[in-house]
């Protein structure tokens, strides 16, 4: 079967990058002291070349370069995925080719106060007692750890391992599109280790699928009123967060409490709108929103005191899971326009409508989220409204029918609703010949029995599988928190922990029949 391969000759890479990027490689000289030192200076070197979802050349390169330099076979498949094979060690011939599987990409965010270049700075990592952190930024532990993991056993000479097919794809966190590009054929592997998920207790076996959801639509902008005054309305200070594994902990959505401020002004003030900019990312729980607003001069005094009581009452709402959570509306200068009154009264309410965080509950997993939605982002500005959905749901008609009642909401104040990016979940197999793998090595490394899950989040695995239906697949990996946020952080231990496990899991492979 032939594939087309992109020729090597043809991705382009800097000779000795990882050290030159923006000094990042020394700026983390206490990152590369932890133990083991392999598997967290492969991560240093990795964090040091931007790797934003489809914006991967860079990553790409460097992973190239990588494989050569060890002399391993490495291929660049058609859509970016880069495969690396290595043998098996000696001994180890007569095993099963395990397929061990991470993605490049991650998810670039940022407080709004830090000044950051994702594009040619790399991230600055700090380590705080057992967490590893960046500076205000994300930390790329998602997925960044576990390709650092997978390139320690490639350039190992004494770890033993079966024959390995290394895959690394693409665009995870904003489409998946690494995975679906991937062909049927190209990888031999019967087993595939995917290390993407962030709890180390736990061994996932099945995942949700997901669906973009973007509501579209252009309004006529009026001249300001008279006799108004204007506020620069602020909702910062919230967590984020992974909009699928934290979807159901009650965090904070800075788009709909927003909303909830400007809904209540207008309802009680006339408060006219002028812009609205706030969250970012499909995958990213909004952690801040900023809007332009103006008020009538003679409701002055009464906007600021109702305003204030709301965002009290909303901050005592939260103070268990948002005790950071800042809500403030400063004067500024007047904006040139505001939006149209009809379609600000219709856009206030179909966000105020539509629905956010968990939706339904698994009625066949105990505790686990079956579908969710997440208002990830709301611009409005110059004429033009745009709003980012992302629903998940392990259930494939529940995805659709969320998201349909979703495209009803925003229909009805006049937006062009449209739905990209569908990807199935991943069907939970109790009977997996690898789960019994990973089940006995953890309980004879740690003495406990692991926790076997599904998870709210979008794992590859499910899309692998419709071009591989015959690979028994797992996910594993270590400790990470706040995900896809600036505040995400990996467990020191809990990456020891896991370093031990993927060892002894490769030592374990079954041989081939």
């Amino acid at each position: 079967m032939g594939f087309n391969y992109l020729p090597l000759e043809k991705v382009s890479f800097k000779k000795g990058y990882i050290c030159t990027l923006n000094n990042t490689k020394i700026m983390n000289t206490d990152i590369r002291q932890l133990s083991p030192q392999a598997l967290w200076n492969k991560f240093a070197d990795l964090n040091a070349v931007p790797r934003a979802s489809k914006k991967e050349a860079k990553v790409i390169a460097f992973m190239v370069e990588f494989g050569k330099h060890l002399g391993l076979e490495t291929i660049v498949d058609e859509v970016g995925n880069v495969i690396i094979k290595k043998p098996a060690t000696s001994g180890m011939e007569k095993k099963k080719t395990v397929v061990m599987q991470s993605h490049l990409d991650m998810v670039h965010q940022k407080n709004a106060d830090v000044t950051f270049d994702f594009a040619t700075q790399g991230i600055e990592m700090y380590v705080d007692g057992d967490w590893v952190r960046a500076r205000g930024t994300t930390l790329g532990a998602d997925n960044g750890l576990g390709v650092a993991t997978i390139m320690a056993i490639l350039e190992s000479k004494d770890i033993a391992h079966p024959p390995i097919e290394a895959l690394f794809t693409i665009d995870e966190e904003t489409g998946m599109t690494g995975a679906m590009g991937l062909q049927g054929g190209l990888l031999e592997g019967e087993i595939l280790l995917n290390l993407d998920t962030e709890e180390d207790d736990e061994i996932d076996i099945g995942c949700a699928g997901g669906i973009d959801i973007t509501a579209i639509r252009t309004y006529e902008e009026e001249e300001i009123p008279e006799e108004v005054v204007a506020y620069r309305i602020t909702v910062k200070g919230l967590q984020g967060g992974h909009s699928g594994m934290d979807i159901h902990r009650g965090l904070g959505n800075a788009n709909k409490i927003m909303n909830r401020l400007l809904f209540d002004g207008f309802e009680s003030f006339g408060l006219r709108i002028s812009e609205v900019d706030g969250g970012g990312l499909r995958n990213a729980i909004p952690r801040e929103s900023f809007a332009i607003v103006v008020v009538d001069k003679v409701h002055h005094d009464a906007f600021a005191f109702e305003f204030n009581q709301l965002a009290q009452t909303i901050k005592k709402e939260l103070k268990h899971t948002e005790p950071s959570l800042h809500i403030s509306a400063e004067a500024v200068a007047l904006p040139e326009q505001v939006m149209s009154l009809g379609v600000q009264e219709g856009i206030t309410r179909a966000l105020y409508a539509a629905h956010n965080g968990v939706y339904a509950m698994s009625t066949t997993m105990e505790n686990l989220v079956e579908t969710s939605n997440n208002i990830a982002r709301v611009l409005i500005k110059n004429g033009t409204i745009h709003i980012s959905c992302l629903t998940r749901s392990s259930v494939e008609s529940a995805k659709m029918d969320l998201a349909n009642a979703l495209r009803a909401v925003f229909e009805l104040c006049g937006c062009e609703v449209t739905f990209s990016g569908s990807y199935p979940g991943w069907t939970p197999n109790v009977g997996s010949p690898i789960l019994k793998v990973l089940t006995s090595q953890y309980e004879l490394l740690f003495n406990e029995e692991p926790k076997v899950v599904a998870c709210h989040a979008g794992l590859e695995c499910g899309i692998l599988g419709q071009n591989y239906p015959e690979m028994d697949m797992i996910s594993f990996g270590p400790t990470i928190k706040g995900a896809h946020s600036p505040d995400e952080r990996a467990s020191i231990s809990s990456v020891q922990k896991f370093w031990t496990f993927v060892q002894e899991v490769l030592k374990a492979i079954p041989n081939k029949e």
